[in-house]
């Protein structure tokens, strides 16, 4: 539990050594602690008397004995990162120093920061709403460029607006509606029934847009995984050690070599993909193998997008065959792309006869086929092409608002059950008192994304406890 009228102080650089490293201290006592620890190199000069947003150079003492030379940074609230005032130490990185550092100022009256309590404070500061310490955290944890514009966007507070927008909306029909119940002998209606038909479907579209947009939040959060399937020695393992430039997975002629899922991941575009490197799919008497092309169909369930490596010797049969195999352990919503290996056999007026979509009936949508040599790394390029293409980027160059937090899809979920009720119940026609209390289930699972309506510790402990310290 929280007490803002504790001074609290972690280290918010990164563990290990390094050349420098950054302590902060924030709460009503961070300037008053520094100063009382502080020998300024201009003598006589007190932190406590110096304006915010000013930096100072001089030592940390302990008693007589010098610790370290540094530089302090001193903010006053409300204008700092979690509105109170805070002071950022500038110490040269060892962990020994850092160590002693901490110990003065623990020994002077702060207290160890919990984890993400400078953010969490920044909360209950009123400096942002739930949802924008949220992605606090998911800027710090951003793996690539798209993860981290989507984590600005929404530091930024574009989705809170969205959902401020959408609350006031509702909050303004609502109180009109609870009017009419004052009213309610002399049958007067203030709330005009169209207008909340027309608001109640704008915002059905908009949540269900929102909701959509999880999926592809979700990917760039964590990466899009793509599983390499197909039989042995289809080349599957060439072509991971080929992406990803290393030599990841062993390459044999034996079958059966890669008897384990193999993952790792590579940045393509500004987005991470998740290759995982799958047990060839053969008739095998072998445990071991069995087991791992077990795994090998549950990858293929729970991937975004399928890779299946196919030979170019493969009879045409076989490759419609395994085509359809991978296809009826797919849904709708996942990609496949056939990769056709060991081009470099045939001739370009051979490969293009022979491996187009429109000759494989069992590909649609967005499904593809592409010809490489994972050996001589050409072809690449397309299969990279086709990777990028599962990617809504337009979304994400436009900075439109897109959902990457579990906590906030499920709310919205819950949002758009309520105000599915409010379309039915405007549609049959029900009393006000219902009515308004469906809007309000709206504007309570609204609130809960951005904190309006969270107020236990517990809750608020469970959402910070995995920030970083010192943040």
């Amino acid at each position: 539990m929280i007490n803002l009228e504790d001074t609290v102080v972690a280290v918010s650089t990164a563990q290990g050594m390094g050349a420098i490293a950054v302590i902060r201290l924030t709460g009503k006592q961070s300037i008053a602690i520094c100063d009382s620890v502080f020998k300024s190199i201009k003598k006589g000069k007190r932190l406590i008397d110096q304006a915010a947003n000013t930096v100072h150079f001089g030592s940390l003492v302990d008693d007589e004995t010098e610790l370290d030379e540094v530089l302090i940074t001193v903010f006053k609230g409300p204008h700092s990162f979690t509105g109170e005032d805070t002071a950022e130490v500038a110490c040269h990185g060892a962990p020994y120093i850092q160590q002693k550092v901490l110990e003065l100022f623990i020994k002077n009256g702060a207290k160890l920061a919990a984890p993400g309590e400078f953010t969490q404070r920044a909360f209950l500061n009123g400096k942002m709403d739930l949802s924008q310490a949220e992605a606090v955290a998911d800027l710090i944890a951003s793996r690539s460029e798209a993860a981290r514009r989507v984590a600005m966007q929404q530091m930024k507070g574009g989705f809170s607006q969205e959902l401020t927008h959408l609350r006031e909306r509702l909050l303004n029909f609502i109180s009109l509606v609870e009017l009419e119940l004052d009213f309610s002998e002399e049958d007067v209606e203030f709330a005009d029934r169209q207008q909340l038909v027309g608001l109640v479907n704008e915002i059905e579209t908009l949540l269900s847009k929102l909701i959509n947009s999880f999926q592809l939040g979700n990917a760039i959060k964590n990466g899009i995984p793509v599983a390499i399937v197909g039989h042995t020695n289809a080349g599957k393992s060439t072509l991971l050690n080929t992406i990803l430039q290393e030599d990841r997975a062993i390459v044999s002629d034996i079958h059966g070599t890669t008897r384990d899922v193999i993952e790792d991941t590579i940045n393509i575009q500004g987005i991470t993909f998740r290759f995982i490197d799958t047990a060839g799919i053969r008739k095998t008497t072998d445990e071991i193998e069995t087991i791992g092309i077990d795994r090998t169909f549950s990858k293929i369930e729970s991937a975004t997008i399928v890779i299946l490596m196919l030979d170019i010797n493969d009879p045409t049969e076989k490759i419609h065959e395994a085509i359809a195999d991978v296809k009826a352990k797919m849904n709708e919503d996942q990609k496949l792309i056939v990769a056709i290996n060991k081009v470099d056999l045939l001739s370009e007026e051979e490969i293009k006869e022979r491996y187009n979509k429109s000759a494989y009936q069992e590909l649609s949508g967005t499904d593809a086929i592409v010809t490489l040599s994972a050996k001589q790394q050409t072809g690449i390029e397309a299969l990279s092409e086709e990777l990028i293409k599962t990617i809504n980027l337009k979304a994400v160059d436009n900075d439109e608002v897109i959902v990457t937090n579990a906590r906030h899809y499920e709310a919205l979920q819950r949002s758009h059950e309520s105000i599915s009720r409010v379309a039915d119940g405007l549609q049959s026609g029900i009393s006000g008192d219902f009515l308004a209390q469906d809007i309000r289930e709206v504007l309570s699972h609204l609130a809960e994304i951005t904190g309006g309506e969270i107020q236990t510790d517990e809750v608020l402990g469970n959402i910070f406890k995995n920030f970083c310290i010192g943040k």
